[in-house]
């Protein structure tokens, strides 16, 4: 009886600390958007129904609101001679201290407090159009998301996935590999696992949303601090650890295992680290000797850090990392059967390996009360290596004989170094300039006798090893000609040593507020991008070294012209619209008379092309029209509805304008969310997206010519003339979060194409099929359904 008595009392405690109220800290520093210098005496108001607490900035622009009770908060800003800042879906956890930082944009000209009716903050002062801002909720909240910030990006108008087993993103019907990757101000390579050489994305990223701050993503028109790309741009900012105390957190989940950490260097100096390590669970999953349903097991792990150091009131000094390693070994001759395999092909052995890393130092020094300057450099290298073995099989599938076709190893070290300056010359004007020059040592080998079967001899592709340099330079003012009509114009020059190429694009924003709840935006730029690198050092395949015979190729060049609206419908409820057109010149096409290749159908697969002599002689074309009908989260729910249509068209030698690779036309997303409190402090969550999008477009087969070459061979003259199905996905999310006092409990399973619909990819040449007589052009189907769970434990000293 006593034993019994003792139970129950054990577990009544156990509940009554569940259900009373867990409390938190919300903290942060506000500082001047323009000049980075902190503001003092900032009013600082945190609410929700039924509860409001507040407090001040103190001379060092720091805030710190105890005793927060745990669930979803709205928090505002305000300072005379500055626009009041209101953000909204705030999730205070019982785990980690929140913070949330704060920059105020100056307001002055009205001599009065302005209300920002946006709900949120773009990091970059200069951008005005054509630009998004993603935090770390979303891509955990957004069902399919995966905690991807690419996935992510492709819920927003005018942007797409290519591919469900990778996340490059389409955006206004431009190639991937048009996307530039920025992390901490300086450039970097493709962070994902498993990349080729010339594309963005890949299956699995580096990028850890637990590391990340709120950061800009741009689909069009982009400042001029911004260069090397004509479609889009993810600037990144890796977030502060906690200076006050030490927090922890441990998750485990279909993608990976992973261990985070961060906390005080120095309380006194207020110096701080923040470190997470992954390592895939489906290799933990081999290495137990744990069946998973195939032998081809995809092995990654990636690191990233950052080190905080204040140096005085002025001086910020940080150092900072990311990397990754990944490896997987598609075999096939062990099949008794043709097997269907996402990542492969059917007819070779695989064996790919991507290494990716990058460590950079920054410093801002504020000048005085007026500017700020900020130097970053880091030192960058990637690595990919592959090798494919052809499996020959005889009319029982049964393996006859293996015969290495393909090998390449590619290396790319990049010295990158970003400075710029920023100073607020009155209440009207600010200017910004800066210098970027990334130098690329690289070595690249590729040798290949794929084609057609027969082949012995092996053809070079790559033998080359030296050095380039991208310089560019950039200056942008804005100019507040009244509260309601602020304009950015500026320009941008790059110059590329080896090809001697040279562009100088000019930039303009302008933004006007009708009124309290409407504003529309123009923007115009021009835009330049370099070549991928192994097609600058490529020769035309041959049994002995050859020159380069597209080493001068020019920069691809893009004229972007934006013009937008967004209305506020109520507090937490937007509608915006923008409509865009776009003209690329100087595009690489195949000087070969009568070809319709066009560099901008690359980027979008785990493929590189080798096309014959290259001429800047190629344009395109895009246009369009996007919607976005968005409410913020309040109330426990939110919703984000997406619709664009638009046009992708490209030019090739033949002089023929067809459509490109990416021309889908459009493109419907639908996203709801909806948390239910669960007693005081947990949270059931729940989220659906459904997708509808153009289906992929692709060429008729040559048979003759593909059963000659061993490979898919397309007429030509009729590239992207038919089309597969439309594309039709529903994804789920499921979740509950349990917030214990110093500990949060979150376990969740996102359901990707929950109905298991076959939404086709693309049409590819079989050999086997061939050698047996039958048709040997088969469908590869998007991915199937898949469920991603994960299981996550925060808590702190």
């Amino acid at each position: 009886m006593r034993k019994v008595l003792f139970i129950w009392m054990l577990m009544m405690s156990v509940n009554m600390e569940m259900w009373s109220q867990v409390l938190q800290t919300v903290k942060g520093t506000v500082v001047d958007k323009e000049t980075k210098q902190v503001l003092p005496q900032v009013t600082v108001r945190i609410f929700k129904e039924g509860v409001e607490l507040g407090g001040n900035t103190d001379e060092n622009g720091e805030y710190r609101i105890d005793q927060v009770p745990v669930g979803s908060y709205t928090i505002q800003f305000t300072a005379l001679g500055f626009r009041n800042y209101a953000v909204s879906d705030v999730q205070v956890n019982s785990a980690k201290e929140y913070v949330q930082n704060a920059e105020l944009e100056d307001a002055t000209m009205s001599l009065k407090a302005v209300e920002i009716k946006t709900k949120k903050k773009y990091t970059n002062e200069m951008g005005l159009v054509s630009i998004k801002q993603f935090d770390v909720q979303e891509t955990e909240r957004y069902a399919g998301s995966r905690g991807d910030p690419a996935r992510m990006a492709s819920n927003f108008a005018g942007v797409q996935g290519a591919d469900d087993s990778r996340n490059d993103i389409v955006i206004r019907g431009n190639s991937p590999q048009g996307v530039l990757w920025r992390l901490e101000n300086v450039d970097i390579p493709n962070p994902n696992h498993f990349n080729v050489p010339g594309t963005t994305g890949g299956p699995v990223s580096m990028l850890n949303n637990k590391m990340l701050s709120n950061s800009d993503f741009f689909t069009g028109a982009f400042p001029s601090d911004y260069g090397n790309s004509t479609a889009g741009v993810f600037d990144l900012q890796m977030r502060n650890g906690n200076k006050d105390r030490y927090e922890f957190t441990a998750q485990f989940g279909f993608l990976g295992t992973e261990l985070g950490a961060e906390g005080p260097i120095s309380k006194k100096k207020g110096s701080s680290f923040l470190f997470n390590y992954r390592y895939s669970t489906l290799k933990l999953f081999d290495a137990l000797n744990i069946k998973i349903g195939t032998n081809s097991v995809p092995a990654y792990q990636d690191a990233s850090f950052k080190l905080n150091f204040p140096l005085g009131k002025k001086t910020k000094f940080s150092l900072w990392g990311l990397g990754g390693l990944s490896k997987i070994d598609l075999i096939v001759n062990d099949q008794t059967e043709p097997p269907t395999e996402l990542y492969g092909e059917s007819d070779r052995d695989q064996y790919f390996k991507t290494n990716m890393g990058v460590v950079g130092a920054n410093l801002q020094h504020n000048i005085n009360s007026k500017s700020y300057t900020r130097i970053s450099a880091a030192v960058s290298n990637s690595h990919v290596n592959s090798r494919h073995d052809k499996v020959f099989r005889d009319s029982n599938y049964a393996v006859t004989s293996l015969k290495p076709i393909l090998g390449y190893d590619y290396r790319v070290t990049s010295i990158l170094l970003h400075a710029l300056y920023n100073v607020k010359l009155n209440a009207k004007w600010v200017l910004k300039a800066g210098l970027i020059n990334n130098t690329y040592l690289v070595n690249l080998t590729d040798s290949s006798r794929q084609y057609p079967p027969t082949q012995m001899q092996w053809q070079i592709r790559n033998r080359y090893t030296g050095t380039t340099n991208l310089s560019q330079a950039y200056m942008q003012l804005k100019y507040r000609l009244s509260p309601e009509l602020t304009m950015t114009g500026g320009l941008h020059a790059q110059y590329l040593s080896h090809s001697q190429s040279f562009a100088i694009e000019p930039r303009f924003g302008l933004k006007y507020l009708a009124s309290p709840v409407c504003n529309f935006t123009f923007g115009y730029g021009l835009h330049s991008q370099m070549q991928q690198l192994y097609q600058y050092f490529a020769q035309k395949e041959s049994t002995t070294v050859l020159p380069l015979h597209n080493y001068a190729m020019g920069f691809t060049k893009s004229h972007h012209l934006v013009l937008g609206n967004e209305y506020s419908l109520g507090k937490h409820l937007s509608l915006r619209t923008e409509v865009y057109y776009q003209y690329l010149y100087n595009i690489p096409i195949e000087k070969r008379a009568g070809s319709s290749f066009s560099a901008v159908n690359q980027g979008g697969s785990f493929s590189r092309l080798f096309p014959d002599t290259l001429v800047n002689n190629g344009t395109a074309y895009n246009y369009g029209l996007e919607m976005t009908l968005s409410k913020a989260f309040s109330q426990g729910y939110y919703f984000l509805l997406t619709g664009t249509l638009f046009n992708s068209k490209a030019k090739g030698n033949d002089q023929v304008y067809r459509n490109t690779d990416y021309n889908g036309r459009y493109i419907l997303n639908a996203l709801v969310g909806y948390n239910i409190k669960v007693r005081k402090n947990n949270a059931l969550i729940l989220g659906a997206k459904v997708t509808y999008a153009g289906g992929q477009l692709y060429s008729p087969p040559d048979s003759a010519a593909s059963v000659m070459l061993g490979d898919l061979v397309v007429v030509d003259s009729l590239r992207n003339t038919l089309k597969f199905k439309d594309y039709f996905r529903v994804d789920f999310k499921l979740g509950y979060k349990i917030n214990r006092p110093r500990v949060t409990h979150e376990i969740a399973i996102d359901l990707v194409n929950v109905f298991n619909i076959k939404n086709i990819l693309s049409m590819t040449y079989s050999p086997d099929l061939a050698a047996q007589g039958a048709y040997p052009f088969t469908k590869t189907y998007q991915l199937g359904f898949l469920p991603l769970f994960y299981y996550r434990l925060d808590w702190h000293d």
